[in-house]
């Protein structure tokens, strides 16, 4: 494929098209150039490449951001799906696309059909996340029957072969101009016929069980994120692969600590007295407390930096960072000899003639004076 084609032109959009009219185009252009509608026309089977690349990127939020800021220099060391990956086949694109519509038969669907992929929901705490927790999980599948190994058939029991495809496992049918593949109707694509049918799994090659897998998540997992499970999913057809099972993490929220990528943030409420005169004050971080200097005179509101004291980065290394934001708590209720104490506090300061911060009051005396 060359990387110098726009991606917009190869679909016939604009820049400003929505994903659903990028969808659309997509959809036109993968039947007009399907190789199965142009045999041995090698300038078509390489649009239709370029066109399942070209949708694959733009179909994805974050994949068409990093496109439009950076052409396709985005994709250059990374590939189409990030760091160690690359693009799907265009294949797997147009038959994900058409799913479900019937194209996927039409269009060279005969054949072992690779097994459905499965999600999985786990949830953990916030501390889970930061070190890191291996879960043990359980799912229901369709697997491989034991009794035939995923044959489908009896023991001893013969294949002969399909007498509607003659073996190829697809026939071809006549759609409008043109003619393309299906499925065999009778053999399902296998291109044999079983015999006597596996009394377990009745000839389908595949039972319901109960899966158990060890989940290792690793440290520094964010909300929404998933993992995979290579051939986790359901057992294939005979002959094919299994799907994938993808786990998606869900973080419980924490009664401390609120998360902004790998950074940790929490509000620490102090005295009025420590806030004016200073000193340390102990904090809760996520591997235990750590002392913080406070500055005589510190502010409501102060943010102060715990360095290295965040989530792990999964894709960086190392950690980010804590923030504590000071917040001064004001005594709601004061006994009568506290009260007196701070209204004679309150007068030697001359709270009484000035009630506001010089500053505040040199901005807003125009407002006073009206």
């Amino acid at each position: 494929m060359s990387t110098r084609v726009d991606y917009y032109e190869l679909l016939e959009v604009s820049r400003e098209t929505s994903g659903e009219e990028i969808k659309k185009a997509y959809r036109r252009l993968a039947v007009k150039y399907h190789p199965d509608k142009n045999p041995g026309d090698k300038a078509a089977e390489e649009k239709f490449k370029e066109i399942g690349h070209a949708y694959e990127v733009l179909s994805d939020e974050e994949k068409r951001a990093a496109y439009d800021r950076y052409g396709h220099a985005a994709f250059q060391n990374a590939g189409a799906r990030g760091p160690g990956g690359g693009f799907h086949d265009p294949m797997d694109v147009f038959r994900e696309m058409f799913r479900g519509s019937g194209f996927e038969d039409l269009f060279g669907g005969g054949g072992p059909q690779r097994g459905g992929d499965l999600r999985y929901d786990v949830e953990i705490t916030l501390e889970e996340a930061a070190a890191g927790v291996e879960k043990e999980i359980k799912y229901r599948r369709a697997a491989q029957c034991p009794a035939c190994q995923g044959s489908g058939a009896e023991p001893g029991s013969r294949k002969q072969t399909c007498p509607t495809c003659r073996g190829a496992g697809q026939v071809m049918i006549s759609r409008g101009f043109f003619s393309v593949r299906q499925t065999c109707p009778h053999c399902h694509g296998q291109g044999t016929m079983i015999e006597h049918p596996c009394a377990k799994c009745h000839g389908a090659g595949r039972v319901e069980e109960t899966t158990k897998l060890k989940l290792r998540i690793p440290p520094g997992v964010d909300n929404g994120q998933k993992l995979r499970s290579s051939s986790g999913g359901e057992a294939g057809g005979p002959g094919a692969e299994a799907g994938d099972l993808y786990i998606f993490i869900h973080v419980h929220e924490h009664d401390l600590f609120q998360r902004d990528g790998d950074d940790l943030h929490c509000t620490v409420p102090i005295k009025f007295t420590l806030a004016s005169l200073g000193g340390t004050l102990d904090v809760p971080t996520l591997t235990g407390k750590a002392q913080v200097k406070i500055a005589p005179g510190t502010p409501s509101g102060t943010q102060l930096r715990l360095r290295g004291r965040g989530m792990p980065s999964l894709r960086q290394g190392g950690h980010g960072d804590q923030y504590v934001h000071v917040e001064i708590e004001v005594p709601k209720k004061l006994t009568a000899e506290q009260k007196q104490k701070l209204e004679e506090f309150g007068k030697a300061c001359g709270d009484a003639e000035q009630p506001v911060s010089e500053s505040f009051f040199a901005k807003a005396k125009k407002f006073f004076d009206m």
